[in-house]
This record gives structure tokens, sequence and C-alpha cells, in this order.
């Protein structure tokens, strides 16, 4: 039996999407006024996803004030009220799309040593959200 925890967290944070490597026009059509030179804001809402046992003496599959700590250490602190581009080192290089985030966040939560995290999701706006799941992406470790 596979049982799985879903835990929500939410974050606001701005970004721009520009890649250096495209021309002012080609950026422009890619990500339209997401471009933007002074960048726009989100209110994130992130769904972390881990599975595991279920501890015999707990009963959980994870102490939530273990995962909430490590999320707040590992993304919130480092997310939360920032300028992405510019305040987390991963998008000085990596345009910062949600697709991007996603992929940031599962790689920064997936040594979490109490469960296997499976997947991230993440809502940026009420009509756009993106998900990154382990087995999806081809990555089968841990």
């Amino acid at each position: 039996m596979k049982l799985t925890l879903h835990r929500r967290y939410a974050f606001a944070a701005s970004h721009r999407l520009h890649s250096p490597q495209l021309s002012d026009d080609e950026n422009w059509r890619a990500y339209g006024k997401c471009n933007n030179p002074f960048g726009h804001g989100h209110n994130y809402i992130v769904e972390i996803a881990v599975s595991g046992p279920v501890d015999p003496e707990t009963g959980m599959i994870a102490n939530l004030a273990d995962l909430d700590t490590y999320v707040q250490r590992e993304v919130l602190d480092a997310f939360d009220h920032t300028y992405l581009n510019e305040q987390v080192p991963a998008f000085r290089e990596m345009v910062p799309t949600t697709e991007n985030v996603a992929r940031e966040i599962f790689r920064r939560l997936e040594n979490f040593p109490s469960a296997r995290l499976e997947r991230i999701k993440i809502q940026e706006t009420s009509l756009n959200s993106f998900e990154y799941d382990r087995q999806k992406s081809g990555d089968s470790s841990s």
C-alpha cells in the first residue's frame, strides 16, 4: 500500500520572463506582457506530495512540523517576497517561468530525509498551474 501526503504552502514573488538568447522582439512574442522590464508578481500556491511507509509508532508518513521546517528553510525563506530573477541564484541564468520554478523547488526538496518527494504542483494564477512529477520527469532515483 502506498500513501501520499499532500501539503500546501504559499509565497509571493515577482519575476520577469526574459531570455538573453532572444532579441527584444522575440522575447515579446514569447512572453508578451510578462516580459515587462519592471517585472510582475504572483501569489504562488505550492503543493508538495511525499510518500512513504506509515511509521508504526507515530502513525504518520512524515512529521508535518519536520516537513514545514524543511520547506520553510529550502523554499519559502529563499523565494518569498523576492524578485526571482536577481535574488534566487538559480534564476540568474534560467528564465523563471513557473515551469522552471517548479523544477527548482523539486530540486531543493528532493532530499527531504523523512519521506520520498513524489511531485510538486505550483499554482501561478487561478488559470495556470504546473506539476513536476518524479516518475513523469524520468527520474526514478531514490
